[in-house]
């Protein structure tokens, strides 16, 4: 294959060198990272869906956040948010507080009980991506982490506000 984007840049190019190769092979990495994502959640002291542990996840970044706030942070409407805190809740998991200056604000706020379910989560999620690459070679583990701080450089320059700026 020939890259001829432009002038100057005709150039030959394998097979899996392109740009829609390379984010292919991403592509499905991305799942099966994922998929290794979902299995070691689920191998956690409690059994959380994704939605409900990106809710804790959310409330752990922002202790003290309010319902409305979580439902724009998960993208789901306010009932939604509603069922998904009192099941938390009565999972202990989540508590729910009267706003100290508005009564009819709730804040939420992660109960010790949520934080070590969280920590069994990252921990297991830690393990297993370990565990995959440990069984790469060490030039491929070098090869990724490098390749990985370049992506992470060139996104922060194509992509406005990925880093939360816009």
């Amino acid at each position: 294959m020939t890259d001829l984007d432009g002038p100057g840049t005709p150039r030959a190019k394998g097979p899996g060198e392109g740009p829609e190769a390379v984010a292919a092979q991403i592509a499905d990495a991305v799942e099966s990272l994922a998929e290794l994502w979902s299995i070691a959640a689920q191998e956690a002291s409690l059994r959380l869906s994704p939605h409900q542990l990106r809710a804790l996840r959310t409330v752990q970044a922002t202790p003290g956040l309010n319902l409305t706030a979580l439902a724009d942070g998960l993208d789901i409407g306010l009932p939604t948010a509603s069922r998904l805190c009192d099941r938390l809740a009565a999972a202990g998991l989540l508590e729910r507080t009267q706003h100290p200056g508005t009564r009819r604000e709730v804040q939420l706020w992660l109960t010790s009980h949520g934080q070590h379910v969280l920590c069994d989560v990252a921990d297991r999620r830690a393990q297993a991506l370990a565990t995959a690459l440990a069984a790469m070679e060490p030039a491929e583990r070098s090869a990724l982490s490098r390749g990985l701080r370049g992506f992470s450089a060139a996104r922060d320059t194509v992509v406005p506000g990925v880093d939360g700026t816009e």
